[in-house]
């Protein structure tokens, strides 16, 4: 009956350990061959590296509580994947006699045979030392006649251990020659399992050796893991564009851990399977045996005594080596459901962020859209309510600029994630290029002046300090004027064209001089003396009757410019454009000073008629009597 509990615990506890799923029904026992067990290592070592790129992708707060949790869960499912190798390593070095006896001895090969041999060194030795034992126990109490005897006996039997060890040495050397010579120089299955056992921490795959490399990449992993900082939620397009990229990767490293975890546990499965049918084998032949029991007489219960011993034994070995695989399918399925877990996570923020990006690149194309838009109501109010064709393209040009420039903020603004350094690095930029390229900007403003209000236009008469000439281009940096010869209204040209940068209209030792808008003329001057005798008011009229009658064709063409210099100079009242002669008294003579306007493409005509009258006067009965002999002077009045 006390066999029949312990049995029927035995039982208890093997069904908590194994679902009754993956117990097979009458598979023989299969224990999992050497290449099955390296080969179930390499895929655990392989997935224990791959998650280690968590490590690397955890750049949230909250993915460190999920590193912090795998690593503790890779760490104990290798760990449990050694132990499971090394407790099967154990079980096969140590084949069954009942297994040995039944195979025969002329289908042995020689490597069996060399294991045969080192098992029965090995139970040689055992039972040797067993007997020494024995009698160094009934030394200790045997009478002073027998302990000559006994020390003589231990004596031999000490000198018989030494010889059955020396032994037992050289076959397992031969063993383990004979193992790695085999299978083309491959090691045997200890050295494998060690030697697979150096590729991680020790205190991953439960090695006691202290490897100084494995634990500074452990304490360099821990910094990595917990150098994770806050980092501020991504606000412009690019950054939203970069972590999409990120969390797709991201979330691309987990898929290929819960694909590789999924396989591991698989794998784990198929080396379970066939050693749970064996075990459901040792427990039916052990509930047959107790069973037995009680009807048996006394020499078949010392034979199913011997049967059940040994079937423990091998049930101890079975239940755990099931036990560690078991654990590491349990944590395998915790692992999967962390990893599922944080892909879910990652997933969220993923949509949050594709979300995000969403709403911005439909402000962006509001954005744009209603910058545009006024655009098109600014031109359309340019062509409606600007007729002139000079100041509809002044208001086109500067529509230009400022739809570009707010079409440049907008993007700005929309793929900028800080603002604050945006500015900062604008404002050292634009003071660079202001200092580097201050001369083109200053010019680049003169040219708005230039084509304002009282600009100038292609073909105007203009005069730049010492240079008189017609505008023939004006540039966004410069303009060229068509040199003049002199001063004069009948100027010709010269042949030579004059640049002038724009930022000439923001000198103060270069004046730029132009007609002003609408209008062609320019005043003469002719001073002519008369003797002091003379009747000054004789002088007065002849000379004024003489401009009057000279301006008679030319009065209307004046009185129109007249006109239109009004228009244009609202707030000042222009003059009217006719001659004038005035006369100064000196010691030595009457002066007449004669101003007059006059058109500058009839300028020669008019001066001829003007000097002509004058003449006709001055010799009219009664003459005048002029100082001066030779023809009088003109030149341009101010």
């Amino acid at each position: 009956m006390v066999r029949l509990v312990r049995w029927l615990l035995l039982v208890v506890i093997l069904l908590a350990i194994t679902p009754w799923n993956s117990l097979g029904q009458s598979n023989p026992p299969v224990d999992p061959t050497p290449s099955q067990i390296i080969q179930f290592l390499s895929q655990t070592i392989d997935w224990y590296r791959q998650t280690q790129q968590e490590q690397h992708i955890a750049t949230e707060p909250g993915d460190l509580g999920f590193v912090a949790d795998n690593r503790r869960m890779a760490a104990q499912i290798v760990r449990l994947a050694f132990d499971f190798a090394r407790a099967e390593e154990q079980k096969q070095a140590k084949p069954s006699n009942a297994n040995a006896a039944a195979t025969p001895n002329a289908n042995l090969s020689q490597y069996e045979s060399l294991s045969r041999a080192v098992a029965r060194a090995d139970q040689l030795v055992q039972e040797t030392q067993a007997e020494l034992e024995s009698l160094q126990h009934s030394l200790q109490t045997a009478p002073p006649a027998k302990r000559r005897h006994l020390q003589t006996q231990i004596a031999e039997l000490q000198s018989e251990l030494g010889l059955f060890q020396a032994r037992q040495q050289a076959l397992h050397g031969m063993l383990d020659f004979a193992s790695g010579a085999s299978g083309a120089g491959a090691t045997s299955l200890r050295a494998q399992i060690e030697e697979l056992a150096r590729a991680v921490p020790p205190a991953v795959s439960g090695t006691s050796v202290n490897e100084p490399g494995s634990a500074i990449e452990q304490q360099q992993s821990d910094v990595k893991a917990g150098d994770t900082s806050n980092k501020p939620s991504a606000s412009g397009m690019w950054a939203l564009m970069a972590d999409l990229f990120r969390l797709s990767s991201k979330r691309n490293v987990l898929s290929n851990e819960l694909r590789v975890t999924q396989a591991l546990e698989d794998s784990s499965k198929q080396l379970r399977a066939p050693l749970a049918a064996h075990l459901k084998q040792l427990i039916r032949s052990g509930d047959q045996l107790a069973k037995e029991a009680d009807t048996s007489d006394q020499n078949a219960l010392a034979q199913q005594k011997q049967q059940l011993d040994a079937l423990t034994v091998e049930f101890k070995q079975l239940s755990g080596l099931l036990i560690s695989l078991r654990k590491q399918n349990i944590l395998l399925g915790l692992y999967e459901r962390s990893l599922s877990n944080w892909q879910a996570d990652v997933s969220t923020d993923l949509k949050q962020s594709l979300k995000g990006l969403l709403v911005r690149l439909a402000g962006l194309a509001i954005a744009l859209g209603a910058v545009f838009i006024i655009g098109e109501v600014w031109r359309r109010a340019i062509f409606r309510y600007v007729h002139d064709v000079r100041r509809r393209y002044q208001f086109l040009l500067m529509r230009k600029i400022a739809l570009w420039c707010g079409v440049g903020l907008v993007l700005i603004f929309a793929f900028v994630t800080e603002l604050g350094a945006v500015a900062t690095f604008a404002g050292l930029i634009t003071a660079g290029v202001a200092l580097a390229l201050q001369n083109v900007i200053i010019s680049i403003v003169g040219y708005f002046f230039l084509i304002g209000k009282y600009g100038i236009r292609v073909g105007d008469r203009v005069q730049v300090g010492t240079v008189t000439g017609e505008v023939v281009d004006i540039g966004l940096v410069r303009f060229h004027l068509m040199e003049l010869s002199g001063g004069t209204a009948d100027s010709e040209p010269t042949g030579r064209i004059v640049a002038f940068s724009n930022a000439v209209v923001f000198q103060s030792t270069a004046g730029l001089f132009k007609q002003i808008p609408g209008t062609n003329f320019i005043w003469r001057e002719i001073v002519l003396k008369f003797a002091p005798e003379s009747d000054y008011r004789a002088i007065r009229d002849r000379m004024q009757n003489a401009i009057d009658s000279a301006f008679a064709d030319y009065r209307d063409s004046l009185e129109r410019q007249r006109h239109q210099m009004e228009m244009i100079l609202t707030s000042i009242s222009a003059s009217e454009l006719k001659p004038r002669a005035r006369i100064h008294f000196t010691t030595s003579a009457i002066e007449v000073l004669i101003r007059y306007p006059v058109v500058m493409e009839k300028a020669t005509e008019i001066d001829e008629r003007v000097i002509g009258d004058i003449f006709a006067a001055v010799d009219r009965e009664p003459k005048l009597k002029l100082m001066n002999s030779e023809i009088p002077s003109l030149k341009a009045g101010a």
